[in-house]
């Protein structure tokens, strides 16, 4: 089992999220959370000129991920160890920005595509801040298999999330995902899932399970920001069903708002 190790400050926290023609989708709602982490970790808003660098990097992109990133300046105070209750200079702080393009294969993926999960324990879980220093996540994954995603517990096998995604297990037609309670975090995507679910009527929960009962649901998807909602086919290896109608109808539902319409210009289908 991993043990806690304290995310190193200076490297930053950062937001990734979707480019589609040439605009970033739910900006607002990722500068917001960038915003609340920096506020959290250096006492300070991030620099000014994050949004004016989002913009550009993302326009000539038709689809791509966008990455933004808030770090102290090297040598600078924050970086130095000041507290966040001390805060930091907002001149104190650097933004980085890129963009790259994205495989269309990526977005919604079928079936087919779906992802494989391998079981992992950290205790306290990754927390709350998307943290740049991932060393807690790979050093507890060092010598995974590639094409398999960490699917974090905490102690007692308690279910919290995937490396870059949320987790949703379906129970009986009930959608159930771990509460935000600091150990996981609070992803744009699974915000829009729970949205969508209850707008349709489908009874969601959040609330604790561990590995036993999510396998025993035998269904589950992951929500993440780039690549929307994707299938889980399996969870070590124990083999699980393909989406029902309750995650169908949620991954078209979220799939319409950030796409909208298909390359053809016929409405996004459910794949």
């Amino acid at each position: 089992m991993a043990r806690h190790q304290a995310p190193d400050r200076a490297s930053g926290v950062f937001e990734t999220l979707l480019v589609l023609d040439g605009a970033p989708v739910e900006l607002d709602a990722h500068l917001a959370r960038l915003r609340a982490s920096v506020r959290s970790v250096f006492g300070a808003e991030p620099p000014s000129e994050i949004v004016r660098r989002a913009l550009e990097a993302s326009a000539a992109l038709p689809l791509g991920r966008l990455r933004l990133t808030v770090a102290p300046e090297a040598g600078g105070a924050s970086a130095a160890g000041v507290t966040p209750a001390a805060g930091v200079a907002a001149s104190a702080l650097v933004a980085d920005v890129t963009a790259h393009p994205v495989d269309p294969a990526q977005l919604f993926p079928p079936w087919e595509r779906a992802v494989a999960l391998d079981p992992l324990t950290i205790a306290g879980g990754l927390g709350a801040h998307k943290w740049v220093d991932r060393r807690r996540l790979a050093t507890a994954a060092a010598g995974a298999e590639s094409d398999r995603l960490p699917l974090v517990l905490d102690e007692g096998e308690e279910v919290l999330e995937v490396s870059r995604a949320n987790v949703f297990a379906v129970e009986d037609g009930v959608l159930l995902t771990p509460a935000a309670d600091g150990r996981i975090l609070p992803g744009v995507g699974r915000a829009r899932a729970i949205d969508i679910a209850r707008a349709l009527g489908v009874e969601l929960r959040e609330e604790p399970f561990d590995l036993s009962r999510l396998l025993a649901a035998g269904e589950a998807f992951v929500t993440g920001s780039v690549r929307g909602v994707e299938p889980v086919r399996t969870v070590g290896d124990a083999a699980l069903a393909a989406p029902g109608e309750e995650a169908r109808a949620v991954a078209a539902e979220l799939r319409r708002r950030w796409i909208g319409v298909g390359a053809s210009g016929s409405p996004a289908a459910v794949r």
